[in-house]
């Protein structure tokens, strides 16, 4: 740094302004600092740096090895606003989270002395990790449901009721549901709204049918659906899901919008070019990472007292396959 200032003729004090952004630098000084750190090929110790400020400006993310959409997401989303707030991340990337691997997580991160800890935590055996672990450092919990407390979360509840009232405002007479596995709680927070808005509308609750998240389950799910004769709408809890049940509804004859309406959830982008284009709820990963990094940031900054957790919400994208058609 002492070399740059020499270059550009400016204090030691000057060239660190520039490289914080410090708006006090005229533009011309700040370009004469910007062209000596070019022509000397300057970079900054960062290890130095953590040692003078025991700041790393480094994030640490707990997730676990998954292709789903939703957990790759979010950790695309934490990425993208970590970066914009001037941090790097750090990924301990477990194969399940649950009691024994998040103390690991957190002690490997601890070990690269990240500034604050961000955990994806959308199943119920992270979220039962989490509450056992003391909240004296910075840490976020994203994911999961309202019900569990998180820091960071979209209204999963309030997606399905909006997928399953717009279903019943098409005219069905009930909805079916393709629920997600049991031990993710975004899955029971889907099956919550919707059992909840039929119960509210006052027509039967079908049993779920489970899947795993997968087309595959999709496709299973929608052959025992397509079976039957009294099926007019359905609710899928994953977009990847819904693609499955097409495939089984397209194989067995069934129609979708004609016979039967179908809603997703994600809005993946391949939604769009479904056939028919399929209606579903969209939650936004950018701004759950928007907001899960300005709560982490909070509590390096030294505040970190429990806040109320932050719930966002869903918007229903309505497409083709929910649309039913107008006759005539």
């Amino acid at each position: 740094m002492a070399d740059v200032a020499r270059a550009a003729g400016v204090s030691h004090q000057t060239v660190s302004r520039v490289l914080n952004h410090h708006p006090s630098v005229r533009p011309e000084t700040r370009e004469r600092v910007l062209a000596a750190i070019d022509e000397l090929d300057y970079r900054r110790n960062l290890a130095a740096r953590a040692l003078v400020t025991r700041r790393t400006q480094t994030i640490g993310v707990v997730s676990f090895d998954t292709t789903l959409y939703g957990p790759a997401s979010t950790l695309y989303g934490l990425q993208l606003a970590a970066r914009q707030a001037g941090y790097f991340v750090s990924v301990a990337s477990m194969k399940t989270i649950d009691r024994d691997t998040v103390p690991a997580a957190l002690e490997r991160l601890g070990e690269q002395n990240v500034d604050g800890v961000i955990v994806i935590a959308p199943l119920r055996q992270a979220a039962e990790a989490l509450a056992e672990l003391p909240r004296g450092r910075p840490l976020v919990a994203v994911g999961g449901s309202a019900k569990g407390s998180p820091d960071v979360c979209v209204d999963q509840a309030e997606g399905a009721t909006m997928a399953t009232r717009h279903l019943l405002e098409q005219g069905a007479s009930t909805v079916w549901h393709v629920a997600g596995p049991t031990d993710w709680l975004e899955a029971d927070e889907r099956v919550y709204g919707w059992r909840t808005t039929l119960e509210t509308a006052g027509v039967p609750v079908p049993e779920p049918v489970r899947g795993d998240w997968s087309p595959s389950s999709g496709y299973a799910a929608g052959k025992i659906l397509a079976a039957r004769d009294d099926v007019e709408a359905v609710f899928v809890a994953n977009d990847q899901m819904a693609l499955g049940v097409l495939r089984a509804f397209n194989e067995r004859g069934v129609r979708v919008p004609e016979d039967v309406l179908l809603v997703g959830f994600d809005d993946i982008p391949e939604a769009a070019f479904f056939t028919p284009p399929l209606t579903t709820v969209l939650q936004s990963f950018i701004e759950v990472g928007r907001r899960s990094i300005e709560q982490l940031l909070v509590q390096i900054a030294g505040d970190v007292t429990q806040h109320e957790p932050v719930i966002i919400a869903p918007r229903l994208v309505v497409r083709q396959s929910s649309m039913r058609p107008a006759s005539g």
